[in-house]
């Protein structure tokens, strides 16, 4: 009889993946209560949208806050100083309608959002404009490295206002607005605009186009954010399933439609980079450890891409350019223009010398521009001809008496003097004002206040800087510290007198006015 063969005996049930399937859906379904009950739960979405709305209306002083931001800015950008820069990013209100109109793209207000474009739009070009209006008016219209920064946006621009914006938008939802101070200084909306204002003044299409898109990046990218948070955040929308999926999609489309741009920016610049790095490894190599070469300057806007620099070296080399030139067409994939000019000298350390040399000549040309410079602004801040700047280039000291500026007190001519010497700090400056009326020294309980120190202070500058005697007026005891706080500043006290009250008045004693 024949065996019969055993039959085979259905596959086991998977009891194992169900059970994993299961805790996951029960660690789905806790996550989502969890984050209803108490993260959206603990949200006041009224509130907030309330606050938004009435920080996006276009107002008196949102336009005069944004123009004296714009102001700060251009001057801080043409005075290349970082923390005036810096001044103006934490002064401007455009952060308001920008994040309410990703708030009311979020629940699908279009009344707010229009409100809320209007606001933006008046603000930008009142910056823009007022900026246009100051640099055109300004003798100082070079392209400075914070004019220069903010001019080729890259895909790193768009993550930093991505981030940025995360950072903001949970603030504001959470009600810790102090994040907002970090914020608005890491997406730096007003520089940009100060940027497109100096392109449209100045006509330069290549700093105008690049400071706007680096705007545009980051106002797109704070928005549209604020929006996906808002949503995250449950707030509610009056449109549809489909509307929200179509918004969705667009919202999508816009990043990518940003990043394309931004990505091939990136790319390009770190191409350059690696092009500087060949051509310099290219021209080192051609003439050995001998020699010594200038940083080359190189021209990527050329069609050929541009090469020039120096190079001594202890044997002429006639064919070197031409070397080079087919060697990086080859690498880079670009023709190649070099002008190489070549010195001879004896040895090693005769090139060396002579590479020294050249760039202590070069470093003296700059210094040079910088004091040319430095007159220019002091003579503008002074309302003086330049050619009444007196600059010492050796000691580095620069000296100009302002004319009087009707209604304006001592203080400020002080001010502007601390605002050219902090971007000088290798220089002295002295800035003479006219003497006007000193300040009052303020006394309370037998001692200088804060403000009575700060009329000391300004006081023992404007005698130091115009060259004549106080005369002290006022209580017995309080003329006697005021004096001994004077005297310890250098200040030459022509005499005091006694006088009631218990605050001390100051006056010139011999000034030739």
């Amino acid at each position: 009889m024949a065996s019969q063969s055993p039959t085979p005996s259905p596959p086991p049930t998977p009891i194992l993946n169900k059970k994993n399937d299961l805790q996951f859906a029960r660690v789905i379904l806790s996550f989502r209560k969890w984050w209803r009950d108490d993260v959206v739960g603990t949200v006041d979405q009224h509130a907030v949208i309330e606050k938004r709305r009435a920080e996006c209306v276009m107002s008196a002083r949102y336009m005069f806050m944004t123009a004296m931001s714009g102001g700060i800015a251009i001057l801080g950008l043409l005075l290349s100083s970082p923390a005036v820069v810096i001044g103006a990013m934490l002064l401007s209100p455009l952060m308001d309608p920008i994040m309410g109109l990703g708030f009311a793209l979020a629940i699908g207000d279009y009344k707010w959002l229009r409100r809320s474009a209007i606001s933006l739009a008046w603000g930008s070009l009142m910056a823009i404009g007022l900026c246009s209006l100051v640099v055109f008016l300004s003798p100082i219209q070079d392209i400075t490295s914070e004019i220069a920064s903010r001019t080729r946006p890259n895909l790193f621009d768009l993550l930093v206002a991505v981030f940025s914006a995360l950072a903001g938008a949970y603030a504001m939802i959470r009600g810790r607005e102090g994040t907002i101070v970090g914020v608005a200084i890491a997406t730096a909306l007003m520089p940009p605009l100060a940027v497109v204002g100096f392109g449209l003044a100045t006509f330069n299409w290549t700093v105008f186009s690049g400071a706007l898109l680096l705007y545009v990046t980051n106002l797109m990218a704070i928005a549209l954010i604020a929006a996906l948070m808002a949503r995250i955040y449950g707030f509610r929308t009056a449109l549809s399933e489909k509307q929200s999926q179509f918004q969705n999609i667009a919202i999508i489309v816009v990043f990518i439609a940003l990043a394309v741009p931004l990505g091939l920016s990136l790319r390009q610049i770190a191409w350059e980079a690696n092009a500087a790095r060949q051509v310099r490894g290219e021209l080192v190599e051609n003439f050995g450890s001998a020699a010594r070469l200038s940083q080359p300057e190189i021209n990527f806007d050329g069609e050929p891409l541009q090469v020039s620099a120096f190079v001594w070296t202890t044997q002429l080399k006639p064919d070197a350019e031409t070397k080079a030139e087919a060697n990086l067409t080859r690498d880079l994939g670009r023709k190649v223009d070099i002008d190489l000019k070549q010195f001879l000298v004896r040895d090693e350390q005769s090139a060396e010398q002579a590479q020294l040399t050249s760039a202590k000549e070069q470093e003296e040309a700059a210094a040079s521009q910088r004091a040319d410079a430095l007159a220019a602004r002091l003579a503008l801040m002074a309302g003086v001809e330049e050619s009444e700047v007196m600059v010492d280039r050796q000691r580095r000291r620069a000296m100009v008496k302002a004319v009087e500026l009707e209604g304006a007190p001592l203080a400020t001519y002080f001010d502007l003097e601390q605002r050219i010497a902090a971007t000088e700090p290798d220089w002295r400056v002295e800035l003479i004002p006219p003497a006007k009326a000193l300040p009052t020294i303020a006394f309370d309980d037998g001692e200088p206040t804060e403000a009575g120190m700060r009329a000391l202070a300004l006081i023992a500058w404007s005698s130091g800087r115009v060259g004549a005697p106080v005369v002290l007026s006022g209580p017995a005891a309080a003329v006697e510290l005021a004096q001994k706080e004077l005297a310890a500043a250098g200040v030459q006290l022509f005499a005091t007198e006694t006088g009631r009250g218990p605050n001390v008045t100051a006056k010139w004693g011999s000034v030739e006015r």
